[in-house]
């Protein structure tokens, strides 16, 4: 590997591990976010009138590596994430209730963040509009002994490392530091099943800080839609769908995706995140399951048109959902449909 190319790759990623210093730590991203919409907005909780539970793990920039203090390369720093979230319609409480569970692996940071979510939903005669609240509890890890300052690059590929680092004051600890914070969010979803979606949502009111890690929380706005558009005697679908999200009005980021959905069953689209990836995405409704498949090609300068660059982003996801149906004293039948909504 070249020295230019070495170092810039190496100093790339450890300030993204360390960009949660002194700036603000921002969500995950996921390309098959149509799928995951109760991460974004806590008013999608029980919107589907179904108990469901998912899983989605994501793998970020394949390929690039992280150089630790001694000059070693070590694989599989780049961002990885985990998200199991539930949610179910509860009658009584006229909404739904939800739960999510986020891991956050970055370089030498790792965190997990706990949701909990409720809505309320209000029917009209084409869908339901909800207001959903959300609290949220956030804990994290950093290892400041691995992380290497500014004045700790020599630019020599055969010592690329300067043990004498106490120039940057943020990186006086060398131990594994931890700390915890809460948050909260809101937000707002209209529905009609089988034709639209909306929602609008501001996730970290609160801002919450953290004096040992020094970050603080990015107060998001997440604003997303979609819609259904039948044709062939329904056979297929034209599942277009958008994602907005910008982190204290600093940053913006743009999502546009369109799916093809035949018979209910498979799916085959693409996505384009602006100034980063374009992916391809598909899957499959298989009884009360949907499992999902997204590659994401890299469109930024870490693509892979060089070498040591990212190989692109995977990411699986699985859903599966089910109805409580009441007894009743005279037998019926349903037909327990899965909803792509």
């Amino acid at each position: 590997m070249k020295n230019g190319l070495f170092k810039k790759v190496s100093v790339f990623v450890m300030i993204m591990a360390i960009s949660h210093i002194g700036f603000a730590q921002q969500q995950a991203q996921f390309s098959q976010y149509m799928f995951n919409r109760l991460s974004y907005n806590p008013a999608y909780a029980g919107s589907v009138g179904s108990i469901c539970f998912s899983g989605l793990y994501r793998n970020q920039w394949m390929g690039l590596a992280l150089t630790s203090p001694g000059g070693s390369i070590s694989e599989g720093s780049t961002p990885q994430n985990i998200l199991f979230s539930f949610d179910m319609p509860v009658n009584f409480l006229h909404g739904g209730i939800g739960l999510s569970v986020l891991t956050n692996k970055l370089g030498y940071y790792n965190a997990i963040n706990i949701g909990l979510d409720y809505a309320y939903r209000f029917f009209t005669s084409r869908g339901s509009l909800a207001i959903g609240v959300e609290a949220s509890l956030s804990s994290g890890n950093l290892d400041y002994a691995n992380l290497v300052g500014y004045g700790g690059l020599t630019g020599d590929i055969n010592n690329p490392i300067d043990q004498d680092m106490d120039n940057d004051p943020l990186l006086q600890s060398r131990k594994t530091e931890s700390d915890m914070v809460i948050d909260a969010a809101v937000g707002v979803y209209y529905t009609e099943p089988g034709r639209l979606y909306l929602g609008l949502s501001a996730k970290n009111l609160l801002g919450s800080e953290s004096s040992v890690l020094n970050y603080k929380n990015a107060r998001s706005i997440y604003a997303f839609a979609g819609y259904d558009y039948e044709f062939y005697d329904q056979s297929y679908h034209l599942l277009p769908s958008l994602l907005i999200k910008t982190a204290d009005f600093a940053t913006l980021q743009l999502d546009v995706s369109c799916l093809l959905l035949y018979q209910n069953t498979f799916w085959l689209g693409a996505s384009y995140r602006i100034q980063d990836a374009v992916s391809i995405l598909t899957g499959v409704n298989w009884k009360n399951f949907r499992i999902g498949l997204a590659y994401d090609i890299t469109t930024s300068k870490l693509g892979t048109y060089k070498s040591a660059r990212s190989k692109g982003t995977i990411e699986l996801y699985l859903k599966y959902c089910f109805k409580i149906v009441p007894k009743k004293k005279i037998p019926s039948s349903y037909i327990n449909s899965i909803y792509f909504m």
